[in-house]
């Protein structure tokens, strides 16, 4: 077999800048012009990594901007060591096995270059780069004009003076890599894009590399995932905060956000060889679209009830589902206090008349929420941080829950439904989407309720009759009310709303944002990710809603095998005869199961040499769902 060699490109390849770009932003740090310079310094380059410019143009241009010193070196490697591009970074060890044959070849600066890849176990010899020269007093004055790599075509040539035999394999971003396959210097050239995409250059590639981890994959070379991020997608819907984005981004995986909701022939379609599913509280996800969702993992809910998502669908393909069951709660809790105090002030009201020019300062009507009677349905992550707040306000506070729940504080818990509304002055909803809830509170409860009761509903639209609720605004039972979630809620911010609530006085509704603040959503965006990364990557099923509950040890040095099954017995016993079949000893072994399925992972030693009848085998036992091997 041929050797093989690896040609790679420094900046914005290895690393995610430009030396000259960063050597500028750390020179300039103080200078008056510093912004109008750096777009100068930004430009040259752009134009040089397209082939607009010849290399040494573009290097003697960019030089005379810098008004560098060698002082500002070292700074200028603190700075770029932090900004290793992220693939390289997660694939440090398994570079440094074959670091005698990567060879940096860049047209920016050795004596900035080699104290970083050094890191990587890359030896100065195989960087290839230029050198800057200085003046007596250290001022960089420009660049040793005889090295090949400060001229057009050097790349090509200083790779033929290699004379290395075997395949040569260059990954870069820029124009001057791809002359290296150009001139015949090299086998295949890769377009580096996990960085930037230059749309000339990656036409020419032979193949492109959205990150290092692809370039070993396809190579088969050792390396940190099992199976490349970048060949996974990521399909987010109704306007997932960024910082989700950002964090399935980062991780390498393609990554496709949508404003709206989807109906499910649209999700039908969009579902086909997407990997991670986000979705909200609009879309469907149901099991005829789970037929289409050949690639699925993991559905993300961005939010609290996951009503939305079929769960033994899902359980059946073998997709764990994660939502966000306390990120929110706050932000609810704080509508709906706040929703109580406006509704008992009329405040709606009177701000309208305000603004009409009516002054009406009359208290009739005005209540404090002080020493009032609070019902809350649904004593859950919301329901009790609201009791602890209504309290803090110098309410009573009584609950009801199908569920047996210890009260926090002095509520005062009622056995029974109707109890509560007879009790309560003011009535918050915070019960959960499950079909059993649906018009939980119709014409016989609102009957039931207390004269002049303020009424909010902040947990799920079916929860309500409506037309029951209009009733009794309307007669006068109902002083007040504050909804946010509806039966039927628009797709789209373009979409009107239409509701039998609209126009009523002291009514306050809102488009289904109890968790919609900066605050919440962040929250969410980081929580959820967190939980399907962690799952992907190692396994860990904590806190999905249809799997087992598995918190596992990180994975190190080791394969991990992960078998989803149906609960019947024998699963177990049938993986570790297949294991002992192929001579694999186990370092770890966990199962857990639920009524439906079990969840075995299963850790083997990194240096086992199995054959690839493994995978078939354990795919192969009766009752498997799915597996997955990761390492």
């Amino acid at each position: 077999m041929n050797n093989q060699y690896y040609i790679i490109d420094f900046d914005s390849t290895f690393v995610q800048v430009e030396t000259l770009d960063v050597l500028c932003e750390v020179a300039l740090a103080t200078h008056t012009d510093k912004e109008k310079i750096l777009a100068e310094v930004k430009q040259i380059t752009n134009l040089g990594m397209e082939g607009k410019l010849s290399l040494s143009e573009s290097l003697s241009k960019r030089i005379q901007l810098l008004h560098a010193n060698k002082s500002h070196i070292a700074k200028v490697i603190e700075v770029i060591s932090e900004k290793v591009s992220i693939s390289f970074e997660r694939n440090k060890k398994f570079i440094e096995p074959i670091a005698q044959q990567i060879y940096i070849v860049s047209g920016g600066f050795s004596e900035i270059i080699i104290p970083i890849v050094a890191e990587f176990g890359i030896a100065a010899k195989n960087v290839l780069a230029n050198d800057f020269t200085y003046s007596a007093n250290g001022d960089i004055i420009g660049f040793d004009t005889k090295n090949l790599l400060s001229q057009s075509k050097g790349k090509p040539q200083i790779i033929k003076s290699l004379k290395l035999v075997g395949d040569i394999f260059v990954i870069g971003d820029g124009y001057t890599d791809y002359e290296i396959k150009e001139a015949g210097a090299a086998t295949k050239f890769y377009a580096f894009t996990e960085n930037v995409k230059r749309q000339n250059v990656v036409e020419k590639a032979d193949a492109i590399l959205p990150s290092f981890d692809e370039f070993l994959f396809l190579h088969n070379l050792p390396r940190a995932q099992s199976y490349p991020k970048s060949r996974m997608n990521v399909l987010l819907l109704e306007n997932i905060h960024p910082e989700a984005v950002r964090m399935f981004k980062q991780e390498g995986y393609n990554v496709e956000s949508i404003k709206g909701a989807l109906d499910e022939d649209e999700l039908c379609e969009k579902i086909k060889n997407v990997s991670i599913l986000g979705i909200r509280s609009k879309t469907n996800l149901t099991a005829k679209a789970l037929e289409n969702a050949n690639k699925l993992i993991s559905v993300g809910a961005f939010c609290i009830g996951t009503n939305q998502i079929d769960l033994k669908s899902c359980q059946k393909k073998g997709v764990a589902v994660f939502n966000a069951p306390y990120s929110n709660t706050r932000s609810v809790v704080e509508l709906t206090i706040g929703s109580i105090i406006i509704l008992s002030r009329f405040i709606i009201q009177k701000s309208n008349w305000m603004h009409d020019g009516k002054w009406d300062k009359s208290a009739n009507g005005a209540h404090e929420v002080r020493g009032k009677k609070l019902g809350l349905v649904g004593y859950g992550n919301i329901g009790t941080q609201l009791s602890v707040l209504a309290e803090a306000l110098g309410m009573e506070v009584f609950y009801y829950d199908v569920v047996e729940k210890l009260q926090l504080g002095n509520a005062k818990k009622c056995k029974t439904l109707h109890e509560l509304l007879k009790v309560s002055d003011y009535i918050s909803l915070h019960v959960d989407g499950r079909a059993t809830n649906k018009n939980l509170f119709g014409e016989a409860e609102f009957a039931a309720m207390k004269d002049g009761v303020i009424f909010c509903n902040m947990s799920r639209g079916h929860v309500v009759e409506i037309e029951a609720l209009v009733k009794y605004i309307k007669n006068g039972k109902v002083r007040g009310c504050a909804i946010d979630v509806f039966p039927y809620e628009p797709k789209t911010n373009n979409e009107e709303f239409l509701n039998e609530l609209r126009g009523l006085d002291n009514v306050i509704l809102t488009p289904h944002i109890g968790g919609s603040t900066e605050e919440a959503q962040f929250n969410i965006g980081q929580f959820v990710p967190g939980r399907i990364l962690e799952y992907v990557n190692s396994g860990t099923s904590y806190g999905s809603v249809n799997f087992p509950p598995l918190q596992l040890p990180e994975l190190t040095e080791a394969h991990r095998l992960m078998h989803v099954h149906e609960n019947v017995p024998g699963i177990l016993a049938s993986i570790n005869n297949i294991l002992a079949k192929h001579n694999i000893n186990i370092l770890g072994q966990y199962l857990k199961t639920n009524e439906s399925i079990g969840y075995v992972i299963t850790d083997i030693a990194v240096d086992v040499r199995h054959d690839k009848n493994l995978v078939t085998d354990l795919k192969n036992i009766q009752g498997t769902i799915r597996h997955r091997m990761l390492y």
